[in-house]
């Protein structure tokens, strides 16, 4: 067990010397030779690919949860993970196996040398990390082998490294403005991005959007031949009520209508998440012609989780962590915290990366926190937290400066566990996400505050 653990280790070190998953290219023809040369393992199951600017992991993992409450094998590869690499390729629902890692590495790295040469001999950069991670979930999940796999797009949708797969399901959550320096300084042209994942004859599912991303994937659709439904529209999140630990939602399809079922999240956007992992998934089995059985559902939908994504750290203080990293999720969370808790006061613990939108998340966060506790991700990318306590003095909040997250953390339980009715929320980012769950785990938050 340790040596696999040990193996699987040495392959995310053989990842981490490449080119990190910042260093993007429009260039998935170099992940293509690699699969090539591996006889491309993407082909032997079917997919569905997901883009969008907000709520992917969370809707993909509804997907796969539901389509493993069908009795189908699955594979599921998101991005970035919170505590281990691991995280990002599930098979089944749980992370993939140490010596499933090192197996499939062990197939891929005698074509690595080959491929990088020619890249090298073209006057190209080598394979990256992220490149190589979409090889390995592909290797992996055929080796598993999976019936369907459930993909996250890396950035964008055309050139990136998972559109060597071809979706069956093609599913876009809301598009927004992020990575504007990589895809595009307005909506229409990073729609124009993501739209490339639209293949031949595609089943198309998009959450609403704004009318020029509408325009452009309406467009695309049709340039491919593919079916294309929109949440509003063809279907819609008909009703949602706070329920205990989650929501209450109907929703109607594509192929049937569904009243009143468990999802165990919090957030309205939550219920909008489910309402396209419904569709998608109607459209993967029987062509959106076939309902969702009712047990089968009801299964699948309390069997999703979604960590780093308002989940529950610590109570006496109730503590909640958020990956909330660009303003559209900060807009989310603060709905969130106002709809879905009943606390008069929020505690902030506010830590964000360097190349995200600061201004934009405390914006959209500070009519939400009585108290900001700025801190800084274990990153080299963060941002200062003297430049965050800035932007939220400016915008006329209170806030205190912490360099670590533990220090943070602390300051703001004490803070709430001193009046009645104050909560924590953590976020700003997915690796300040991880840290928390650590953290939280570490000191046992969920036995309460001890001064």
């Amino acid at each position: 067990m340790t040596d696999d653990r040990e193996r699987s280790d040495a392959v995310y070190s053989a990842l981490l010397e490449r080119a990190g998953e910042r260093w993007v290219q429009p260039r998935k023809e170099r992940t293509a030779r690699l699969l090539e040369l591996l006889d491309d393992p993407q082909r032997t199951y079917r997919v569905v690919h997901l883009t969008g600017t907000n709520g992917k992991t969370s809707t993909a993992r509804m997907i796969e949860s539901l389509l493993r409450a069908h009795g189908l094998r699955t594979g599921l590869f998101t991005s970035p993970h919170l505590l281990r690499f691991t995280e990002r390729i599930m098979i089944d629902g749980a992370p993939i196996a140490d010596a499933a890692v090192a197996d499939a590495w062990d197939e891929i790295e005698p074509f690595v040398g080959i491929v990088d040469a020619e890249l090298e001999a073209a006057g190209d950069a080598p394979l990256t990390f992220f490149e190589l991670l979409t090889v390995l979930a592909f290797v992996a999940c055929a080796d598993a082998p999976i019936d369907v796999l459930v993909l996250e797009v890396g950035m964008g949708g055309s050139w990136d490294s998972t559109n060597t797969a071809d979706g069956d399901v093609a599913v876009f959550t809301p598009i927004d403005l992020d990575h504007a320096d990589r895809l595009g300084d307005t909506i229409a042209k990073i729609a124009e991005v993501k739209a490339g994942i639209i293949k031949d004859g595609a089943a198309v599912v998009s959450a609403r959007q704004t009318p020029e991303a509408e325009a452009v994937l309406r467009r695309v659709a049709a340039e491919r031949g593919a079916t294309i439904a929109f949440e509003g529209q063809d279907f819609a999140l008909v009703e949602q009520r706070l329920a205990v630990g989650g929501q209450q939602i109907t929703v109607r399809g594509l192929a049937g209508q569904y009243a009143e079922e468990y999802l165990p999240l919090y957030g309205a956007h939550q219920g909008f998440n489910a309402a396209l992992a419904i569709v998608a998934v109607e459209s993967l089995i029987g062509g959106a012609q076939r309902a969702i059985v009712g047990d089968i559902l009801a299964e699948g939908l309390q069997g999703a989780t979604s960590p780093g994504r308002l989940q529950l750290l610590g109570i006496a203080p109730t503590v909640v962590v958020d990956a909330a990293h660009n303003p559209l999720g900060a807009r989310a969370l603060a709905e969130a915290l106002r709809d879905s808790f009943d606390f008069d006061e929020w505690g902030l613990v506010l830590g964000v990366l360097g190349d995200k939108d600061a201004a934009g998340i405390v914006e959209a966060l500070l009519p939400s926190a009585e108290h900001v506790f700025a801190t800084a991700p274990d990153s080299e990318r963060s941002d200062d937290p003297d430049r965050l306590a800035d932007l939220v003095e400016r915008a006329g909040g209170r806030v205190s400066v912490h360099p670590a997250l533990s220090d943070a953390a602390e300051a703001a339980r004490e803070w709430a566990a001193s009046a009645e009715r104050r909560a924590v929320i953590i976020a700003g980012s997915v690796v300040l996400a991880g840290e928390a769950i650590a953290l939280a785990t570490a000191e046992d938050w969920k036995s309460g505050w001890r001064a």
